[in-house]
């Protein structure tokens, strides 16, 4: 992100589509095009996702990226998550043709009605079908010790936030009260943006006491990197990019400790956090040195909870957390 440009989101409103689309336009430079339903999202949209099979030595991530293009990467192994052993990514490039799609570069093939075949550098062949994976914590159920943030409507635990006609949480989003340690879930989907690329495509943020940002963007088919999806912005990349694809709903299952202060307000110890993305651990107990992205500075008082804004239609809902001891 832009510092003007992510400092300017934190100033607007809750949007509607027309104004979500000329402000993509006008700062990020894309299309515009931002669809937040399947059903309007158009053919390109049914071939992109993921697909697997049993015993198969490679795993394939189909990403949409407007006008026919498509970029195809096959991981050995399995999906992310799934067997995916970290090593190298196979990239092809994809182009729709009679309905299906046709690949070329580092592994040959074609995709066509769910179904992926092809040949990769070495020779191996392999057929794969798509498959739409769901989070082990999707609809995770909150504790009776919870505060509800989000469900069907806002709670009286947020300050600021509102929900569209389809009952889901807009940003920005923040709390009513400052946190201290807590546990944290949230459920989140980002647009489906073809023709939009990199910190345009799908942003959003949870900034944990304002301060400490967990990155929320489609980074689906992409390798980890420290302003990708599940990152700690600019301070540590996830160890895996467990993105799902546009449109399907993710979560974050988030374990933060506030860092420590002595009475005369000196820093001795730092912020730590552990996230699971889709229930697969990204961080562990990690020590966050200082505030990250465009975070608050730190001093020894909290603050709220925030959904960050950053002009592309993001949405929540499932959002809840369990203050800590």
């Amino acid at each position: 992100m832009t510092r003007a440009f992510a400092a300017a989101s934190r100033r607007t409103e809750p949007f509607g589509r027309a104004a979500t689309t000329l402000l993509l336009a006008a700062f990020m430079g894309c299309s515009g095009e931002a669809h937040l339903e399947p059903s309007s999202a158009g053919p390109d949209y049914r071939l992109q996702g993921e697909y697997r099979a049993a015993g198969a030595p490679f795993a394939a991530q189909v990403i949409a990226l407007g006008s026919g293009r498509f970029r195809g990467v096959l991981l050995r192994g399995g999906l992310p998550g799934e067997g995916f052993d970290g090593g190298p990514r196979f990239v092809a490039a994809g182009r729709s043709e009679g309905g299906g799609i046709v690949f070329s570069g580092d592994w040959q093939g074609a995709a066509r009605e769910g179904h992926l075949v092809g040949q990769s550098g070495s020779g191996e062949e392999f057929s794969l079908q798509r498959v739409v994976r769901r989070s082990p914590t999707e609809g995770a159920k909150p504790p009776a010790e919870a505060e509800i943030l989000f469900a069907d409507a806002p709670t009286r635990h947020l300050a600021q936030g509102s929900a569209d006609e389809r009952g889901l949480l807009g940003v920005p989003a923040r709390t009513a009260e400052p946190h201290r340690d807590l546990s944290l879930h949230v459920e989140f989907r980002t647009p489906y943006m073809p023709g939009s690329e990199d910190q345009g495509r799908g942003n959003s943020g949870i900034y944990l006491q304002e301060r400490y940002e967990v990155q929320v963007l489609d980074s689906f088919g992409l390798a980890p990197h420290p302003r990708g999806a599940g990152a700690i912005y600019e301070a540590f990349s996830p160890r895996v990019n467990m993105s799902y694809p546009p449109l399907q709903w993710q979560t974050y299952d988030i374990e933060f400790s506030e860092a420590r202060f002595d009475p005369d307000g000196r820093k001795i110890a730092p912020a730590r956090i552990s996230v699971r993305h889709n229930g697969v651990v990204i961080h562990d107990d990690i020590a966050l040195s200082g505030p990250t992205g465009l975070g608050k500075d730190e001093t020894p008082e909290p603050n709220p909870l925030l959904l960050q804004d950053h002009w592309d239609p993001v949405f929540f809902r499932n959002v809840w957390m369990v203050r800590r001891p």
